[in-house]
C-alpha cells in the first residue's frame, strides 16, 4: 500500500468568497500571478488562492503542493507567451510541453529603457515571435513585448480605475500603449484621449480599438510635453502609467487636469511615501498610496491617488 504524504509550503495567499473563486483564479492565470505548484485552499465559505507574489490583501498561509506537477522554472504569463526570470533553455521547454495554451518562451535579453519603454527579447522556446493575444475582463488586446510595454499584473488595477470612472468624464492616458487602460475605462468615460509617443505602441491600440469596437477612444500619437497645446480643455481623470520615469511628466499632468480632478500616477518606490512631498508640492492632495506589485528586491510598483487642488499655472 502506498501512502501519498502531502507536503505543505508558506506561501502568500489571497482570500476571496467561493463564488468568486474561478473568474479570479483566470484573471491570476493571465497576469502569471497563480502559483500553480501549490493547491487552492477552502477556508469556510472563502477560498484561498495561493499567489507567486505578494499584492495587496495577500496573507501568508500554509498550502498544499499540487501532485504530479512537472518542476517548472518562474515566469510570467502574457497571453500565448511565457517570460522567464531567469535564461533556462531547459526549463523553457518543459513549459511548452506542460501548457498547451502557450506558443513562445521568452527570457528577457535586457531592461525595460528607451523613449519608447521597450525592451529585447530572447526566444528560448517555441514560436520565434514576441506578439501574441490577451483576454482580460472581456477584452481583447493584441500586443507585441518587443514594440511596446504591457503588464499583464495591471488588471485588476484597471478595473479598479473603472469603477471609479463617471459617464461623463473625460480622461487622458498619458503613456497609453497598446491602450489596456484607455479601452477598459471607455466603457464608462465619455471619451478617452490615449497619447503614446511610440508609433508602435498606437498602430496595435489602433487594432485593440477595432477588435474591441472602442468607440471613445481618441488616439494620439504624440509628446505628453505638446498635449497642452493640441486640447484647449482640462481632463477629469489623468492615468500616468510611466513607472520608470514618470516623476518628470508631474507637472505636465497637474497643467492638463483640472481643478478638482484625479490623477493615478504609477511609480516603482523603494520606502513607503517616496513621492508624497513632490506631489503635495505641485498642488495634490494625495488620496491613497497603494502597492500594486512587487518590481524586484527592495522594489515596487506603487500608485498615488492624487486630487488637484489649486490651479497650478
Amino acid at each position: 500500500m502506498i501512502h501519498v504524504v502531502a507536503i505543505t509550503v508558506e506561501q502568500w495567499g489571497i482570500r476571496v468568497p467561493v463564488l468568486e473563486g474561478e473568474p479570479v483564479r483566470r484573471a491570476l492565470i493571465e497576469e502569471g500571478a497563480l502559483d500553480l505548484s501549490l493547491r487552492v485552499r477552502c477556508d469556510g465559505d472563502a477560498l484561498l488562492l495561493p499567489l507567486l507574489d505578494w499584492r495587496e490583501g495577500a496573507v501568508r498561509c500554509g498550502f498544499e503542493q499540487a501532485l504530479k506537477r512537472v518542476a517548472l522554472p518562474r515566469h510570467e504569463l502574457v497571453g500565448g507567451i511565457a517570460i522567464l526570470q531567469e535564461r533556462d533553455p531547459e526549463g523553457a521547454k518543459r513549459i511548452l510541453t506542460s501548457r498547451p495554451s502557450l506558443h513562445t518562451v521568452l527570457y528577457p535579453a535586457g531592461k525595460v529603457s528607451g523613449e519608447y519603454r521597450t525592451r529585447e527579447f530572447e526566444v528560448l522556446a517555441g514560436v520565434p515571435t514576441t506578439r501574441t493575444g490577451v483576454i482580460e475582463y472581456g477584452h481583447r488586446f493584441t500586443v507585441d513585448l518587443s514594440a511596446a510595454y504591457f503588464s499583464a499584473r495591471l488588471s485588476s488595477e484597471r478595473q479598479r480605475l473603472l469603477k471609479q470612472t463617471g459617464k461623463d468624464e473625460i480622461i487622458l492616458d498619458m503613456f497609453a500603449g497598446v491602450g489596456p487602460f484607455a479601452i477598459t475605462l471607455a466603457a464608462r468615460a465619455a471619451l478617452v484621449v490615449a497619447s503614446d509617443i511610440n508609433p508602435m505602441a498606437v498602430g496595435l491600440m489602433l487594432e485593440n480599438i477595432a477588435q474591441n469596437r472602442i468607440k471613445r477612444v481618441l488616439p494620439v500619437l504624440a509628446d505628453v510635453r505638446r498635449l497642452a497645446g493640441i486640447f484647449l480643455w482640462r481632463f477629469d481623470r489623468i492615468v500616468m502609467n510611466l513607472p520608470l520615469s514618470g516623476v518628470e511628466f508631474l507637472p505636465e499632468a497637474f497643467r492638463l487636469c483640472r481643478p478638482g480632478g484625479m490623477i493615478h500616477f504609477y511609480a516603482l518606490v523603494s520606502q513607503e511615501g517616496g513621492h508624497l512631498d513632490h506631489l503635495r508640492g505641485l498642488g495634490g492632495d494625495v488620496i491613497a498610496e497603494r502597492v500594486v506589485r512587487s518590481y524586484s528586491p527592495g522594489q515596487w510598483h506603487a500608485v498615488y491617488d492624487v486630487r488637484v487642488g489649486e490651479d497650478p499655472s
